[in-house]
């Protein structure tokens, strides 16, 4: 990956984080998942996936599945990012004109399937991928799960299955920021170890720092559709990425801003990005 690529990247990732963060008034939304799952959704949409606006209809296309619906401000940002859906339609969050809102709804372009309630997804894109497989098309089947969404027993019941299909047209993505709701994932119950879970369910396992695109390169390069066994990514992230003032906050994870603290939440997000570009460029000097 070069350079200008890993710039660009890492450029449209901030924007994303802008839509993000302006969502997040008159009516709030889930700021803190949604901003660190950002990164991980502009490097699929961006590397990885085979879906744009001018082939989100073609059979051949990638499909992607926003399991952690709360999310979907993250893709919402990236779906205008990326062309598929205009950025005007982002101001009539929560209003009763249009279908962008807390959860994913297909009316919107680039959204595969309704989610919100939890556990779902992985069941919906497992049978994407085993249809593709008996149509003997090469598409890849991905879907992003909350690590909190793992207390869902329909996600092992899935994980259980896949394998038994030999789906390795399948990438499930676990966004393990440590955090459901308003408390830490090992303080309700516990996932760890979950490298060695998902390997006794005979899935191919990588992991991957959710926030670096040349991490996620290594790791996403290395996925064959010829293994035989589906794959799943633990992407380390931090909840409330790229806003120091609410990171890691477990009261963070819902937000309802004034325009006056979401004005505040910009300011410190080009401050933020500013100090990581000059220490980035400081170590390349």
């Amino acid at each position: 990956m070069t350079v200008d690529k890993i710039n660009e990247l890492k450029k449209t990732a901030y924007k994303v984080r802008e839509h993000i963060i302006k969502m997040s008034a008159d009516g709030g939304c889930f700021i803190g998942a949604s901003l660190s799952c950002t990164d991980i959704l502009v490097y699929l949409y961006n590397c990885f996936l085979n879906v744009n606006k001018n082939n989100s209809k073609d059979p051949q296309r990638d499909f992607f599945f926003l399991s952690k619906g709360h999310d979907v401000p993250a893709l919402y940002g990236t779906l205008v990012e990326t062309g598929l859906l205009d950025k005007a339609r982002l101001n009539n969050h929560l209003k009763t004109n249009d279908f962008i809102y807390w959860h994913p709804n297909t009316n919107i372009p680039g959204v595969e399937f309704h989610s919100g309630s939890l556990g779902h997804l992985l069941s919906v894109a497992m049978g994407t991928a085993y249809d593709c497989k008996l149509k003997e098309q090469k598409n890849k089947v991905v879907v992003l799960l909350g690590d909190g969404e793992l207390n869902e027993g329909s996600i092992w019941e899935a994980l259980l299955v896949a394998p038994s299909l030999k789906l390795d047209n399948l990438i499930a993505i676990i966004d393990r920021n440590k955090f459901q709701a308003n408390t830490k994932t090992e303080n309700l119950i516990k996932l760890e170890p979950l490298s060695e879970k998902f390997e006794s369910f005979r899935w191919n396992v990588g992991k991957t720092d959710g926030h670096s695109f040349i991490d996620m390169e290594r790791v996403f390069s290395k996925i064959s559709g010829n293994s035989g066994k589906p794959t799943i990514i633990i992407a380390d992230t931090i909840r409330g990425k790229g806003l120091p003032s609410i990171e890691e906050k477990a009261d963070r994870w819902f937000v309802n801003f004034t325009y006056e603290e979401i004005e505040d939440l910009l300011i410190e997000l080009r401050t933020k990005e500013k100090t990581i570009l000059k220490s980035e460029t400081l170590m390349v000097r």
